[in-house]
């Protein structure tokens, strides 16, 4: 963040200026505690929460805590699903509607050692052979998410005769690290309708190759906290295919970076956001794309990085510069 001068200055106190760093810098998959300076917190889950039965029980009581998380108490969210590793990592976390059986957000991270960039499996292995839950073996294994109950998921049959791309919302891109983190992109929990001309080679496609090259670099960011989704409020989509498919009009992405060389301003973290009408488009990322995270907010009715301490939040949410972000 070159233009680190232009930035508004906190001061923090010495107990909360270690334990910021603390959670930038601890290996991206600790349980981050809240801050009593967190006014608007998460402090409980909503209805319901879905992990798989291997989750560790800090995973599972610590999601909602994680920096990536936004509130849930905001966004027509009664579900959370927390999807770990059998390594016991977390991979990422679901805002979930059980009413619309749609996505309403998919929150994760980045960090050194969790990247985009540890390509340890091949998405092409799908289509000879491989399979993950009894899927796959000659194309990619799209499948309902099998921790949410049958009543409430979707079904691979519900994009039949759609005329929709089954679109990622957590890219299979943004997690080569395992077969298993990449085959749990694949649940249909994590799948949004998509126009062919916005998914593939499309804006939404641009914009995600942008954030894996330019912002998942460790010259970049230490931790790299990101939430995308697709708009579900009243009136910011339409349901297709009979009904059976919730289609967002909008499409977004909120991303909160943290490095510890900019500790001196707002604890080391800035943040971002990005706003695209679902429609086919082809064109490159730039600037007119970008918004605060304010105004995301008012846009989705969703409150992103509440567990950032509210000092910090409030200086990093109200706006941002192109510049650090590397857009013209």
């Amino acid at each position: 963040m070159k233009d680190i001068k232009r930035c508004r200055y906190i001061k923090l106190s010495a107990s909360l200026f270690i334990s910021l760093l603390l959670v930038g810098c601890g290996g991206g998959d600790s349980v981050v505690k809240p801050k009593t300076t967190n006014a608007n917190r998460n402090t409980e889950v909503p209805q319901a929460l879905y992990t798989e039965a291997t989750t560790p029980d800090s995973i599972r009581k610590g999601a909602m805590y994680g920096m990536e998380i936004p509130s849930l108490k905001t966004g027509g969210i009664d579900a959370l699903v927390v999807h770990s590793l059998p390594d016991g990592k977390l991979n990422y976390c679901i805002g979930y509607n059980s009413r619309l059986k749609a996505n309403c957000w998919t929150a994760f991270k980045w960090y050194s050692g969790f990247s985009s960039n540890n390509k340890n499996w091949n998405r092409n292995r799908w289509k000879y052979g491989e399979t993950f839950n009894g899927y796959g073996g000659t194309g990619d294994p799209f499948q309902p998410d099998p921790v949410l109950p049958e009543a409430i998921r979707t079904n691979y049959s519900d994009y039949s005769g759609s005329g929709y791309q089954r679109g990622h919302i957590l890219g299979s891109a943004d997690r080569l690290n395992s077969k298993e983190a990449n085959g749990q992109t694949f649940y249909l929990s994590n799948i949004h309708p998509q126009m062919g001309g916005f998914n593939e080679q499309g804006i939404w496609w641009n914009l995600e190759n942008f954030l894996r090259s330019t912002y998942d670099q460790s010259t970049f960011r230490d931790t790299l906290y990101v939430v995308k989704g697709g708009t579900i409020s009243a009136g910011n989509y339409t349901m297709v295919n009979g009904g059976r498919l919730v289609c967002p009009k909008y499409y977004y992405m909120a991303i909160l970076a943290f490095a510890k060389k900019y500790a001196k301003s707002n604890g080391g973290y800035y943040a971002v956001a990005f706003w695209m009408e679902h429609k086919d488009n082809v064109d490159a990322v730039s600037s007119k794309y970008a918004i605060s995270i304010d105004e995301l907010e008012r846009r989705t009715g969703i409150d992103f990085f509440c567990n950032l301490p509210d000092d910090i939040e409030d200086a990093v949410e109200s706006n941002f510069y192109p510049s650090d972000w590397k857009l013209k």
